[in-house]
């Protein structure tokens, strides 16, 4: 019965910080300009 109410009060906590997370927003911020490299460069 422990471990239920430990998983409830986990699920219960974990759920509240996505929801603060949700409700807040995203941070504002750009991205880079410059590509990312998807692939190995040639070898000389």
């Amino acid at each position: 019965m422990r471990a239920l109410i430990a998983a409830a009060v986990g699920l219960a906590a974990a759920l509240a910080l996505i929801f603060t997370v949700t409700a807040i927003g995203a941070p504002e911020g750009r991205t880079s300009p410059k590509p990312l490299l998807t692939t190995v460069p040639a070898h000389p």
